[in-house]
């Protein structure tokens, strides 16, 4: 039975981009056969998040919004990565076998840094407990995007240096699980650029009424008018477009955009369907997520035994571990 593990840092609101790019993807992948494992890196987030009020917001949000969105605990083991301290034991493990110099090359830490956050020791050693993270659960395949694959590089690689140093076969090396074509889309953010809470131009993914329209109006577009013929394959509003509407009703958006003249729509009338699109797309989740906000302790039920089945699996990894650089 093959193992599939991932996480998401709870950094608040999770978008459009977050949906599209992973949650998705998560969700389905529970119809596989296998075990099924996503944790809620509140560790992770202690690297950028000083608030522990607006952590623990996070964290039920992001459990909230897995729930909502089609996540099903008995297909699934959702958890508090913090709850699980056998994690943190692994990293230390991995952490005296990891050379500095594969660290250094992290594609996280040097793009954090280029942005302003404090190089803190955590932000360097970010990677191990990711590998940890990885590693715990004897993990077969992690669904990654192609910017996260370097990650689980990371994890093969500490993975061999414990084997090299302790014996084979102690800890189990994980293989990227790449997108299907089409399946991760690309999600622009309101200026064009990747969707990202931290460039501030990211849609919520239940947003509604008259805060997504006022969303969906900031998107940026030029001041050519309507009956100005465009083509649609330059303007990134048709990206967003893409991810809500069927293929016919694209393709004609686009006819008319394209060809212009008199009753041609407008950059509005886009952003005015667009908005109705999303709107149709995430209600029945929005629904659900008002009961969960309603009833809180069903979320916590669901984390703390998540917690207890994910903390049985890393025991047991942790006790090989243990056993094989002698500690027991």
């Amino acid at each position: 039975m093959k193992t599939y593990l991932s996480g998401i840092q709870p950094s608040g609101l999770l978008h459009l981009g977050n949906y599209f790019g992973a949650i998705g993807q998560h969700i389905a992948l529970q119809q596989r056969p296998g075990r099924h494992f996503y944790f809620i890196a509140d560790l992770h987030a202690l690297t950028t998040v000083r608030d522990p009020e607006a952590l623990r917001r996070n964290v039920f949000e992001t459990a909230a919004t897995y729930l909502s969105l089609g996540l099903d605990p008995q297909k699934s083991v959702l958890w508090r990565q913090s709850d699980v301290p056998e994690v943190t034991e692994i990293a230390w493990l991995l952490s005296t076998v990891t050379g500095m110099g594969l660290l250094e090359r992290a594609h996280s830490f040097k793009d954090k840094t280029a942005r302003g956050i404090s190089a803190s020791v955590g932000l360097f050693t970010y990677p191990v407990l990711m590998a940890a993270d990885i590693l715990a659960y004897d993990a077969d395949f992690v669904p990654v995007g192609q910017d996260q694959v370097q990650h689980v590089e990371m994890a093969q690689d500490m993975a061999g240096s414990y084997n090299a140093v302790y014996g084979e076969g102690v800890l189990k090396r994980p293989e990227c699980l790449l997108p299907e074509a089409g399946a991760a889309k690309k999600v622009p953010g309101l200026d064009g650029q990747k969707m990202s809470k931290s460039y501030g131009n990211d849609i919520w993914i239940f947003e509604s009424g008259k805060a997504l329209k006022k969303r969906v109006g900031q998107i940026v577009t030029d001041s050519r008018p309507p009956e100005e013929p465009k083509d649609p394959e330059g303007l990134f509003l048709f990206e967003l477009l893409a991810l809500f509407l069927e293929a016919g009703e694209l393709a004609d958006w686009k006819v008319k955009v394209r060809r212009g003249g008199p009753g041609a729509p407008g950059y509005g009338h886009l952003k005015a369907r667009l908005a109705e699109a999303m709107e149709a797309w995430f209600a029945p989740a929005r629904a659900r997520r008002e009961e969960l906000i309603a009833n809180p302790d069903r979320v916590a039920s669901v984390l703390a035994d998540g917690a207890g089945r994910a903390r049985e699996q890393a025991r047991d990894v942790r006790d090989r571990c243990y056993r094989a650089c002698g500690l027991c």
